[in-house]
């Protein structure tokens, strides 16, 4: 069986990244397609078994490397130029443009899917209010219209879809009208630990981006005087953020692993401002018996209980203040036990069983092997 594992892009270390990670432990001797690849050697070792990709002809233009983002109305040929002929199995790791590679009658595709494509869809208002002038709105409306049709015509090329989340599984169903089986992404549950007392800071870790809404966070810590937050990450909102914080809001840049497991464990509580299909940083603090504070919606409502966070109302700054407030004012936290129990069901071996299982009886079926 030759297996072909094809995913968007390999440029920053996220929750995707992390499940072809799992996937290769699964098929290792799978071979990998991308449309870039900017990974440097220690993470290409650390997460792709020190495997080399095949990469898309993007790759090539001078400055895809910091604008790759922005080139998606080339995704399309991009990955037409990627070739998996030849392969039984292709496995599409897939947030936007993976699940597009074209295959053939005789191989079987199955589509692990992050999320359909975030700026087409569902963010797709807030990508468009980021652009300032209305001409350049309306431009951009244009391609986010032909990469949405793109989009759902490139789904008849996959067999099978497996949703991160019962979140994004609706979300195939409205966008795509197909149904899929919900495989939750891998944790590093066991690696994350408790620790017997916490520091009195909040904090956050993330890309700082736009869609990403780390500007809410500051905005309630500046009506927040007497609490800290502590920010983790870098990205294009570094400089705008740093400069609407007030004094109580501090920012450390990039973390290790090691770092962000301290500033995990001993922070009073993990805040997220995004909506994320999944969210494994959020789990990953709940492993800690870290409690989280995070928005009622998307794949927080499968992965946070009121026994281990709580709830605000999306992108609503008065509404995470007082949801702040109230966790200041209560109690309970302190039964790493309960975390535990939670997280269980969201570990590693769990994932590539429930994976590898799937995918072979498909495989079988198909093929009768």
């Amino acid at each position: 069986m030759k297996v072909a594992i094809v995913h968007d892009w390999f440029n920053n270390v996220g929750g995707a990244e992390k499940v072809v990670k799992e996937i290769l432990e699964c098929f290792p001797e799978a071979d990998l397609f991308c449309l870039f690849d900017y990974f440097p050697r220690e993470e290409r070792e650390k997460l792709l078994h020190g495997k080399d990709t095949r990469v898309s002809v993007l790759q090539y233009i001078p400055f895809a490397r910091r604008l790759y983002r922005f080139m998606f109305p080339m995704f399309p040929a991009g990955m037409r130029s990627l070739s998996v002929k030849g392969y039984d199995l292709v496995i599409s790791s897939s947030s936007c443009a993976a699940k597009g590679i074209k295959t053939g009658k005789d191989q079987l595709h199955i589509c692990y899917c992050h999320s359909p494509v975030r700026y087409a869809w569902q963010l797709r208002q807030e990508y468009l209010e980021v652009i300032k002038y209305r001409y350049l709105q309306q431009i951009l409306e244009l391609f986010l219209v032909r990469l949405r049709k793109w989009d759902v015509k490139n789904t008849s090329g996959v067999d099978y879809f497996i949703a991160n989340s019962r979140y994004i599984a609706e979300r195939i169903r409205l966008n795509y009208h197909r149904e899929s089986t919900v495989i939750y992404p891998p944790v590093s549950v066991d690696s994350f630990v408790p620790v017997t007392s916490k520091q009195g800071y909040y904090f956050t870790v993330s890309r700082l981006v736009t869609y990403k809404h780390i500007e809410v966070l500051v905005r309630a810590f500046a009506s927040l005087p007497h609490l800290m937050l502590v920010i983790g990450g870098n990205g294009p909102m570094n400089k705008s953020l740093r400069k609407m914080a007030t004094p109580n809001v501090k920012f450390t840049g990039y973390l290790s692993d090691k770092d962000l497991q301290t500033k995990m464990q001993n922070a009073k509580a993990l805040i997220v401002g995004a909506n994320e299909d999944f969210g494994i940083t959020v789990v990953e603090a709940q492993s800690c018996a870290t409690p989280v504070i995070v928005p009622a919606i998307g794949g927080y409502l499968e992965t946070v209980t009121d026994k281990t966070g709580m709830f605000y109302e999306y992108r609503d700054v008065g509404s995470l203040v007082e949801c702040i407030l109230r966790f200041e004012s209560g109690s309970g936290w302190n039964d790493p036990e309960v975390f535990r129990r939670h997280v269980h069901s969201f570990g590693i071996e769990r994932f590539r069983q429930e994976f590898y299982t799937f995918v072979m009886e498909k495989y079988r079926s198909r093929f009768g092997a």
